[in-house]
């Protein structure tokens, strides 16, 4: 056995060394022939290397002019500068070849360079082209303080994605069979995929975020009956300061599935003031009080009234209900615009003889055989008129 290999070994070496030889001169050949198309094809393909490369600094002044280093021209200008110079010669070198009719050998390396270049290139230009459209999404924000880690990972599974394709469109155009790589790759991306499909559902609910903008960092948010004030958005969950000062640590799928309510860019508070008062105030006044309370919170400052009526007749007082904006943002301002709100309704009823209402109970007595008994003195025109 190992005697016929030494046996062949030589013959090998020596057909490598014929075929290496021969492809030498065809390629002299090739020059002395063709030297004045050679001579042509250099320079256009110089020409064309030139213009690419103009293209490509063109694309990075793109991004430097770009003030806030976004946007759809920085976009584009990003994409533009990560051409290669491997892949720009190579390009020059497949436009010139065909002028040139190269040896077949050289023809089909230069082809298969040209494959292995531009499979790449284009790999790199999507991955740029994708990352800065999630960028941009994501909106301007040093450091991408709005994603948080998840940018690292996003950026992982993006190159991953784009130069697994380019490898398998390497290998298909060298001949290679690539079902059963194809296959292998689809199985494992179904096996990781329901590993860790919680990891994934939150990394997707986190790009929702990014591009929807139900939130930002800084920004107070409430749900349920949690509110705190947005620290840090990661990969798997969103972390929160209460108003309270606990941390609050929930899931991005879980956060997204409920009812949120974003207070940070309120352009006003609504509030609603119950009151009642007392029975014995004239129907009159009574008619008065919503005009009243109108005047009253319009000249109060940052405050808009909204309605005013009355709801219904209490166990012990006659109930109304008064509807009125804060004109701020935030709550300890509001909370200030009601206070102001209370007290000059205090002011305004007692100048106004309107008495606030209280719980209040009246006790009535009965004699032994039924007859009902007065818990008050009887005055004395009723004694005069019963004797």
């Amino acid at each position: 056995m190992n005697y016929s290999t030494a046996a062949k070994a030589p013959h090998q070496a020596h057909f490598s060394l014929d075929h290496f030889n021969s492809l030498i001169d065809q390629i002299v050949r090739w020059f002395a022939d063709n030297a004045v198309e050679i001579l042509i094809a250099l320079l256009v393909a110089a020409a064309i290397v030139a213009v690419l490369m103009s293209l490509r600094s063109f694309g990075i002044r793109l991004c430097r002019n770009d003030r806030l280093g976004t946007g759809w021209p920085a976009i584009f200008g990003q994409v533009i500068a990560r051409t290669r110079l491997w892949f720009i010669v190579m390009l020059a070198a497949e436009v010139v070849m065909s002028y040139t009719a190269p040896p077949p050998a050289l023809a089909h390396t230069i082809q298969t360079l040209f494959t292995i270049a531009a499979a790449l290139q284009a790999a790199l230009w999507a991955r740029e082209l994708v990352l800065g459209v999630i960028d941009y999404r994501a909106g301007v924000d040093a450091d991408h303080q709005t994603l948080g880690s998840a940018m690292s990972l996003i950026r992982v599974l993006v190159s991953v994605a784009f130069f697994a394709i380019a490898l398998i469109l390497i290998l298909d155009n060298l001949g290679v069979n690539v079902t059963g790589l194809v296959a292998g790759l689809g199985i494992g991306g179904i096996a990781i995929g329901l590993a860790a499909q919680g990891i994934f559902s939150d990394l997707f609910a986190a790009l929702s975020i990014i591009f929807d903008k139900p939130f930002r960092m800084g920004e107070t948010v409430s749900w349920d009956q949690n509110t705190g004030v947005v620290e840090k958005i990661g990969i798997k969950s969103t972390r929160f300061r209460s108003v309270t000062g606990e941390q609050i640590i929930i899931s991005n799928s879980k956060l997204l599935e409920k009812e949120l309510r974003n207070r940070t860019n309120l352009d006003h508070i609504r509030f609603t003031l119950n009151f009642g008062i007392v029975y014995q105030t004239p129907p009159e006044l009574c008619a008065q009080i919503p005009d009243m309370l109108a005047k009253l919170t319009a000249s109060l400052n940052k405050c808009q009234f909204v309605r005013c009526n009355m709801l219904s007749f209490g166990a012990s007082s006659l109930d109304y209900e008064l509807l009125f904006d804060a004109m701020v943002n935030t709550p300890v301002d509001a909370a200030d615009v009601r206070t102001a709100v209370c007290l000059a309704i205090l002011e305004r009823f007692r100048d106004a003889g309107i008495q606030f209402a209280y719980p209040t109970q009246t006790t009535f007595t009965a004699a032994p055989d039924g007859t009902m008994v007065m818990p008050w003195p009887t005055p004395a025109g009723e004694r005069s008129a019963k004797s």
